[in-house]
Order: C-alpha cells, then sequence, then structure tokens
C-alpha cells in the first residue's frame, strides 16, 4: 500500500466508513498476503477497546471485548481478493497486483465484495463497543484466505478457540446481487459443498503439421470440456442440485507444437452427499473414457486441490436472527434467497465449535435496477443482467450496503448476547 491507511476511531462516521471501504477496495491482497489490510484491521479494533491478537492463521486478526456474563458470539468477515482485473471504471478502482500461488504476478481485485465485508465488520465492532445494552463477550474474527478456502481451517488449527475463547454462536454475511437495503437468509444448506480437481492429461506431442503421429490432450480436453456439460444436465436429477465448471484449460507453448499434456481445473457445487458422489463418479469416468478414446498413452491424473463441506445454517438460529433483523430494519427487509450455489468456508468455525451458524447475504446492488420487480422470478431476472461476485465488473454500492451490512451484524450479535 503506497498512501497512508484510513485507522477507524472509536465512533466512526458513515462518511469514514465510506473512505474505508473506498481505500480497501483499492488495495486488496491475494489469500494468505494481507498483512497491510490486518494491519488496519487490528489498529482500528484496537482504538475501539478491544483486546487485538494478530497473526492467527497467518494472516487472521481477533479482537475481544469482555462485558460481565453472557454468551460468546463470534462475528466473521474474510479479507482477501481475487486474482481479477478490476474492470469497473470506479475512481477508486483497484490496479494492485500480487503473486499467486504458482508465482505469476497477477492484478488483484476485491471482486467478491470482502472489502464490504470488513467495513461493515469494523462499523458493528465500534458500535457495539459503544453500547452499554449487552453483556457477554464479543469476538471479530478478520479471515484470510476464504477464497483459497484455507483460511478458517487455519485460525482454528492455530488454536483460536483454545487460546481466546470458544463461542456459542457464528454470525456473518456475504455482499452479494440482491438489492441493497434487504438481507437474504434462508435456513438450512446455505452454500454448497465445493470440490476442486486438477486433471492432468497426457497425449504424445510432435509438430502441428503432422497430427497423425501424435495424440493430442488439446481435442482430449476438448471432448472433455464438452462432455462435462451433460453431467448435470443429463445426469442429475432436475430436483438436486449440481454445478460443474470447468475454469481453467492450460496446454501448448507455440502454435505449431502438439503438447504432451493438457491441464484442466474444475468446481464442483452439491448440496446432498449422494448427488456429490454421482457428479463426481461421472467427472472421474468421462476423463478416463474420453481419454482412451483418444489413445493416450498413460491414464490422466485427477487430483483434489481443495474441498470444503456444505455451509447449513441453523434453522432455529435463523428464525430467531430474521425476527431481530424485521424488529431493527423494518418489515419486508428480509427475503430467502433460497440455497446458493456458491460455497463458504466460515461453517468450519462453527462446526469446530460445535455452535449454530447464522449466515446471511447482504444486498450490495442497486435498488433502482429492481424498480418493478415484485417476484421472486424477476428479482432473479434482473440478477442475471448485472455484474455478480468475481467479476471484473462487481463493485456493491456503498449506501446503504454499509449502513444495513452494519445494522445487521450489530443487531444478529445483540440477539444472541445478554442483556445488562
Amino acid at each position: 500500500m503506497t498512501n497512508p491507511a484510513p485507522h477507524l476511531g472509536a465512533t466512526p462516521s458513515a462518511d469514514q466508513l465510506a473512505e474505508l471501504y473506498r481505500y480497501l477496495h483499492a488495495h486488496p491482497e491475494l489469500s494468505f498476503a494481507e498483512e497491510a489490510t490486518a494491519e488496519v484491521i487490528a489498529g482500528s479494533l484496537s482504538a475501539m477497546g478491544y483486546e487485538v491478537h494478530t497473526g492467527i492463521g497467518r494472516t487472521g486478526v481477533v479482537g475481544l471485548l469482555t462485558r460481565g456474563e453472557g454468551s460468546t458470539v463470534l462475528v466473521r468477515a474474510d479479507i482477501d481478493g481475487l486474482p481479477v482485473a478490476e474492470q469497473t471504471g470506479l475512481e477508486y478502482a483497484s490496479t494492485a497486483r500480487g503473486i499467486d500461488p504458482n508465482g505469476n504476478d497477477v492484478a488483484v481485485m476485491h471482486a467478491c465484495g470482502h472489502d464490504m465485508h470488513i467495513t461493515c465488520l469494523l462499523g458493528a465492532a465500534a458500535q457495539l463497543a459503544t453500547d452499554q445494552s449487552w453483556a457477554g463477550t464479543v469476538m471479530i474474527v478478520a479471515q484470510p484466505a476464504e477464497e483459497v478456502g484455507a483460511g478458517a481451517k487455519a485460525m482454528i488449527a492455530d488454536g483460536i478457540y483454545e487460546r481466546f475463547a470458544s463461542p456459542d454462536v457464528v454470525l456473518g454475511q456475504h455482499v452479494g446481487p440482491i438489492p441493497a437495503g434487504m438481507i437474504g437468509l434462508h435456513p438450512g444448506p446455505a452454500f454448497a459443498a465445493y470440490d476442486a480437481l486438477k486433471v492432468t492429461l497426457h497425449g504424445k506431442g510432435g509438430h502441428g503439421s503432422r497430427p497423425e503421429a501424435c495424440v493430442d490432450p488439446v481435442v482430449m480436453a476438448a471432448a472433455i470440456i464438452m462432455r462435462l456439460q451433460t453431467v448435470v444436465s443429463r445426469e442429475v436429477a432436475a430436483s438436486d442440485i449440481a454445478v460443474v465448471t470447468v475454469g481453467t484449460v492450460h496446454a501448448g507453448t507455440k502454435v505449431n507444437i502438439i503438447p504432451d499434456t493438457a491441464e484442466l481445473e474444475i468446481s464442483v457445487r452439491t448440496f446432498d452427499t449422494a448427488v456429490r458422489d454421482q457428479v463426481l463418479a461421472a467427472i472421474n469416468r468421462i476423463i478416463v473414457a474420453e481419454a482412451q478414446a483418444a489413445g493416450a498413452p498413460r491414464d490422466p491424473e485427477i487430483v483434489f486441490t481443495d474441498s470444503f463441506p456444505l455451509l447449513a445454517n441453523d434453522p432455529a438460529g435463523c428464525a430467531r436472527t430474521e425476527q431481530a433483523f424485521t424488529t431493527a430494519l423494518g418489515p419486508g427487509r428480509v427475503i430467502d434467497p433460497g440455497s446458493v450455489t456458491g460455497s463458504e468456508d466460515v461453517g468450519f468455525f462453527a462446526t469446530a465449535a460445535g455452535v449454530p451458524c447464522v449466515y446471511w447475504i447482504l444486498g450490495g446492488a442497486d435498488p433502482t435496477l429492481f424498480a418493478g420487480a415484485s417476484t421472486p422470478e424477476e428479482m432473479i431476472r434482473v440478477m442475471a443482467g448485472i455484474p455478480s461476485n468475481h467479476s471484473p465488473l462487481y463493485a456493491p454500492v456503498i449506501e446503504p450496503t454499509i449502513s444495513v451490512g452494519v445494522a445487521a451484524l450489530v443487531t444478529a450479535a445483540k440477539e444472541w448476547l445478554g442483556a445488562v
């Protein structure tokens, strides 16, 4: 970071929160490289009166504030950016660069809204620090490396609960393309289970002018990619949900050379163990069969590179929190968005502690875009036409996203904390 980082004081104004958001958006950092981001968070929490611990799970931050006897409420936000080149054209757009795990220099962007998560977390932490109506312990967790599914596990392995406190509930939110000012809360299976696979296809390289002397792994990869599109459309029941995406394809070094290998990276999202097993078996079958059909000299290598489970919201906890949202924000502000096919590792915190998880969608899209959309189906159609998370064009509106995000975290935390 080249400019001085803004640290929030004990009672930040709306303008200061917006300034912090714009700064964080312009200065993202990749997973497990969030040193400067963590310093901003730690400095702000310290100024608010929290007991602050840094370097948890490498670059995570924990802030503790205890006020008498009561529940311990963990309020979490993720803090890493993505290797995406921003195209929003915003005055505060990111021009940051970073080094990815493969040693490549890449553009970095907060394309998933984690800058908004941090801003709302710190705004809520400030309000909770000055609010004298609650008792118990607020446990602020700024988690690294959500985008690679490793940050929550790293903080848990680093002894977050043994060293500091064990929570009675895990709370958090994720900004998304529903209208700003709205909250999306779904009980039960809320975010999909996630599996990532790396596939190496083996061919026989040679000159591009003599394909008959080669086994072309590029053609093999193309056949596999197309065949994988039938897994969900032709093998998964319409009543079930699954998503299979080939996210990367790498092969070759020169236009007139047929390479020896090609690599694919595949992501799988499911909500049911049986469906997961079915989809993964189908993927394996297709890859092996296509390689054999192409006359591959070696079997393909299929390696799991990442995996984390379904995020299930506690139904009773959701009902309790939804009522608190309605009381605080007004009627009609909470909707059920259904199960989200994106994935989240926040559930590890709840599972490790054996406590309920309540995790919701924070609306971040311009509300005027939804004018006239009065049904869930109409809202979905509008959402399909606007930039969403992981897009180089994604940028939540600053307000009312921040103010509602802060209010939601404060409201949920106080619902689970004891009253003085």
